[in-house]
């Protein structure tokens, strides 16, 4: 059996990590993708949990031996997506949820063409740089190179599959949810994962 790939893209401070993490705590079934970065480790994340943090040698030799299901460059640091452990998990019948940007979708989409494509979206510019301020995290600079590129991104939405405002938690992190229900309720999932009732019934 085949595990469900649910991609989740967003520009940075719309809020792409408090949705998954909420449905993550919900849902005992779905799995979060631990990527690889070469940025530093921020106040409280610890390698493996939020990333596997390597340097820009290690992250060049690995993309090189092929070990990246998809990587990119973002914000000036390295990003990438095991693709042994994808592949492990996703034989293993594992949903996975995989918090990348619009470019690492495309590439996983190339490869697995049955994925799911989510983008969440901020309700405005000014709401993003509000938020994004309000971290208190970045300069004037960062956070201008963090808008002009939040326009990139949000002009490729058109390639993802649903859009999520994140306007009100609550609602969009229900809407999230029911993305990863609505994806195991396709009737290619269904009909793999329950052939033994699929067959009773004689539906071929």
């Amino acid at each position: 059996m085949i595990g469900n790939l649910i991609i989740v893209a967003a520009p940075s401070g719309a809020g792409k990590s408090s949705l998954v993490n909420a449905v993550l705590e919900g849902d005992g079934d779905l799995m979060l993708s631990v990527s690889t970065t070469t940025r530093a480790p921020r106040p409280g994340e610890q390698d493996g949990r939020e990333y596997h943090f390597v340097d820009v040698a290690q992250f060049k030799a690995m993309a090189a031996r092929g070990a990246f299901l998809e990587h990119a460059e973002v914000h000036g640091n390295f990003y990438g997506t095991s693709r042994e452990w994808i592949a492990t998990m996703r034989t293993a019948d594992t949903d996975i949820v995989l918090e990348i940007d619009w470019q690492g979708a495309r590439q996983v989409r190339r490869i697995f063409p049955d994925a799911v494509t989510v983008f969440v979206l901020p309700p405005s510019m000014a709401e993003l740089e509000r938020r994004l301020r309000g971290r208190d995290k970045d300069d004037d600079e960062s956070i201008r190179k963090r808008l002009d590129n939040a326009a990139e991104e949000i002009a490729h939405l058109g390639e993802f599959d649903y859009v999520i405002i994140n306007d009100q938690f609550d609602r969009a992190r229900a809407d999230l949810a029911a993305i990863v229900r609505a994806a195991r309720a396709k009737l290619a999932v269904q009909r793999e994962r329950h052939s033994q009732l699929f067959n009773s019934f004689r539906v071929v």
